[in-house]
């Protein structure tokens, strides 16, 4: 995940491994930028990230989840786009494909993965994404910033950009599904996932659980993004609880439509 709440620098969920002087960086960033909300994991470590990107999903069931809910041979939106992992996949079908990532170094990893593709990557953040009205068919986010009370801002921004009859698309994690689930919550205690879910559903989304496996290469990697996820004494249990290299994330992808003529 990108980063765990758009609500500020106190509710973040550091990794073990941050230390003092990461977390005075990114407060003295958020500070600059109070609509930037920092995230601790691939903003630190973005080699493990990338590991933990190849490890996720390995039987695709995101992507058939997300294939009915837009149309992605358009004008497609990655907001929160981080190294731009996943915007070639979008590039195989979309008219165009623009990223959207608040991190500087992400920015610049993430325009020389597309370089020499019909891709684009801009600096910018959800809840002032630098694109002009009416200009996407879908705004698409990843485990990043929609994580639900609090994100009203970009839900608003997302309907700008997008066209009538456009989507929102959004992949979170599922804190109700286990392994991966509980230690979440282990992490973030006051997560209410009945209540994000209701937020959601009030905001006219549609909801769809989709079970996926994460696969590593070797202990070694899984163990680094578990360390990169959770906080030392979690992201340990965790390692101690998967027998082998794989253990199942569950997801919620929430799609709605733009209503033709909504004036915003």
């Amino acid at each position: 995940m990108k980063f765990r709440t758009p609500r500020g620098v106190a509710d973040l969920c550091f990794p073990g491994g941050v230390g003092m002087v990461a977390r005075a960086r990114e407060l003295v960033s958020a500070l600059r930028a109070p609509h930037i909300v920092p995230s601790p994991n691939i903003w630190h470590w973005p080699a493990v990230y990338e590991a933990e990107n190849r490890a996720q999903d390995v039987h695709g069931a995101v992507w058939r989840a997300l294939e009915p809910l837009a149309d992605w041979t358009g004008d497609v939106v990655d907001v929160g786009c981080g190294s731009g992992f996943h915007l070639p996949r979008f590039a195989e079908r979309a008219r165009s494909v623009v990223g959207v990532e608040p991190h500087g170094p992400l920015v610049e990893q993430a325009r020389a993965r597309v370089a020499g593709l019909p891709i684009t990557v801009l600096p910018g953040s959800a809840q002032a994404l630098p694109l002009a009205d009416g200009s996407a068919d879908v705004v698409h986010a990843r485990t990043a910033y929609f994580f639900g009370p609090g994100c009203e801002p970009g839900l608003r921004e997302a309907d700008r950009v997008l066209r009538p009859g456009g989507s929102l698309v959004i992949v979170d994690l599922d804190a109700a599904r286990p392994p991966y689930g509980r230690w979440l919550r282990a992490d973030i205690p006051s997560y209410d996932a009945p209540a994000v879910d209701a937020f959601f559903e009030a905001q006219g989304f549609q909801r769809h659980r989709v079970a996926t496996v994460w696969r590593f290469p070797d202990r070694e990697t899984l163990v680094s993004v578990l360390r990169i996820e959770f906080s030392a004494a979690v992201a340990a249990r965790a390692a101690a609880e998967v027998d082998g290299l794989e253990f199942t994330v569950g997801y919620r992808v929430l799609a709605r439509t733009k209503p033709a003529g909504l004036i915003l």
